[in-house]
């Protein structure tokens, strides 16, 4: 199967490179705006909005402009990806997928820009990346690496730890994984991160948490070194001992999402390579945020992230995923006799079923009722 994969590489930018990067990312951004306010200003005039292909038009004639003739110094392409980014999200704006499109602020601390693969323009040459404008870029060669396929697109983008990354689209060909003739259903939880019907638990390893005490004691320097600056008059953009200590905070954080994605990946395979089919509930994880005391707690397991890899992954090597429905009481059920068993509080973890008298794992339970769902649902396809 031909799909797409992405993968990630760290750059090391020369000086030069450097700055051509940085004001790639203002350019992208202006051109983005730019055409954000025509957009706006003419449904306003009209009560039609732009297209991408009337925005797409009108900015070779902007490049010319003398108040704008600086936007020829970056690559042409990453700036034809902005219009056509603003479009997209015009696009899934009409059809009720996102909120209406917001002006790009520069302050923004993560800054991106996207570059197409055309005429051999991107190439990656041992530790070393061409890149249209750049030329040959310094990258960390990962051993695991091995981009095979056509390049399709590159990301280039900036953390705010002050990081250079490139994100490779390439279009390869996939394996599909040999069955397993085993299905799986998994219950996503807090206190265990996954609780597989096969009796497999999964620990929630609290990576913010972890970095907590250290995490409050940089972040009380950063609003001390902010109120100084303050009381100073000096904006914190010219404060040097505020942006140190902003870079601090930032490689304490990108540790904790680093630590997180690299779990999730290495969790995702195992079950992938496991399992022909894995069912899950359709968690509503936005809503389930609102809950204040809960959403520390939601935000640190990361289980959105962990469905998206599990998704593509089985979308790639030929598994199943199937999604039940959110309001199924997986927990309430007895897996042996499918009795009703009431409502029960989260505090209790183990009970009997008084119809069947089978002892119960609350969490364990639910994944076997999860698995049972899903399956019901897949011979109930399979059979219209």
């Amino acid at each position: 199967m031909i799909k797409h994969k992405a993968y990630k590489i760290r750059l090391y930018p020369n000086k030069e490179q450097e700055i051509l990067i940085n004001k790639t990312f203002g350019c992208t951004r202006f051109v983005y705006n730019y055409f954000l306010d025509q957009w706006n200003t003419t449904y306003t005039s009209t009560g039609k909005g732009l297209t991408y292909n009337k925005c797409s038009a009108m900015l070779p004639a902007l490049k010319k402009e003398a108040a704008t003739i600086w936007l020829k110094e970056v690559d042409a392409i990453a700036l034809q990806s902005s219009v056509k980014d603003l479009g997209d999200s015009f696009r899934r704006f009409f059809k009720k997928q996102n909120d209406r499109p917001n002006f790009k602020s520069k302050s923004h601390d993560k800054k991106s820009y996207t570059t197409k693969f055309t005429q051999n323009n991107i190439e990656l040459l041992n530790k070393k990346i061409k890149l249209p404008k750049l030329g040959l870029v310094n990258f960390r060669k990962n051993k695991k690496l091995n981009v095979g396929g056509k390049i399709i697109k590159v990301t280039v983008s900036k953390t705010s730890a002050n990081k250079y990354f490139a994100s490779i689209v390439v279009e390869t060909e996939t394996k599909r994984l040999k069955n397993t003739n085993s299905t799986v259903g998994i219950d996503l939880g807090i206190t265990d991160f996954a609780i597989l019907s096969t009796g497999e638990k999964y620990d929630n390893n609290k990576f913010t948490s972890k970095q907590e005490k250290r995490l409050k004691k940089e972040q009380r320097k950063l609003s001390k070194k902010s109120e100084i600056a303050k009381s100073k008059h000096i904006k914190l953009s010219d404060s040097k001992n505020y942006q140190k200590q902003k870079i601090v905070v930032a490689k304490l954080h990108e540790k904790v999402a680093n630590q997180r994605y690299d779990y999730l990946h290495k969790l995702s395979t195992t079950i992938i390579k496991n399992h022909d089919i894995i069912v899950l509930e359709d968690l509503n994880v936005k809503g389930m945020m609102k809950n204040h005391k809960l959403s520390k707690s939601i935000s640190d397991v990361s289980w959105s992230s962990f469905v998206r890899m599990l998704e593509y992954k089985a979308d790639w090597y030929g598994r199943v995923i199937i999604k039940i429905d959110r309001w199924y009481p997986s927990s309430q059920l007895c897996s042996s006799c499918d009795h009703h068993d009431g409502k029960k509080p989260l505090n209790i973890r183990k009970w009997t079923c008084s119809n069947c008298g089978t002892i119960h794992d609350r969490d364990i339970n639910a994944a076997l009722n999860i698995k049972k769902e899903g399956l019901r649902l897949l011979n109930q396809s399979l059979a219209v």
